[in-house]
């Protein structure tokens, strides 16, 4: 698979926001069937989907992710009724704003995985790094101050 980067050992930085009551579950399923999924994901327990704000997902590209991806309950189950209805109105309207600054629109990313679901989120986890890895690095939004010194 050919990269997008100069740097052979380059390896994506992928942030998920995961509901409290499902994806994050899911996550925990995951693990305890010993599924794989890339372990540069870094997941962030939210308590629901609803409470992501978008300027999150602006920081994290800033802070130098490659790709952020939202998993939230499936809608119509989620634990505060239409939690996961309000962040896909309010993620599609952040779509728009990513695409009109230049972000390409495979390093954003929204799924709805349930607690029974490892099996799910590992391969949401799995064909999103894959994605990810196509696209290349992110150089967008990213803060040089942020950047660590090799």
């Amino acid at each position: 698979m050919e990269t997008k980067t100069n740097n052979p050992n380059w390896t994506p930085k992928i942030v998920a926001f995961c509901c409290n009551w499902c994806s994050y579950a899911g996550a925990d399923l995951a693990g305890n069937n010993r599924l794989e999924y890339p372990a540069n994901v870094k997941i962030i327990r939210i308590p629901c989907s609803c409470r992501l704000n978008p300027l999150f997902i602006l920081r994290a590209f800033q802070r130098g992710a490659d790709g952020v991806i939202l998993c939230g309950c499936h809608p119509g189950d989620c634990h505060y009724s239409t939690g996961n209805y309000f962040a896909r109105r309010r993620m599609t309207l952040l779509f728009s704003m990513l695409d009109y600054l230049g972000i390409e629109k495979g390093r954003t990313r929204v799924e709805w995985c349930s607690a029974a679901e490892g099996v799910r989120f590992a391969g949401i986890m799995n064909d999103f790094v894959s994605k990810i890895t196509e696209l290349g690095e992110n150089k967008k939004l990213e803060d040089v101050r942020c950047k660590t010194a090799n």
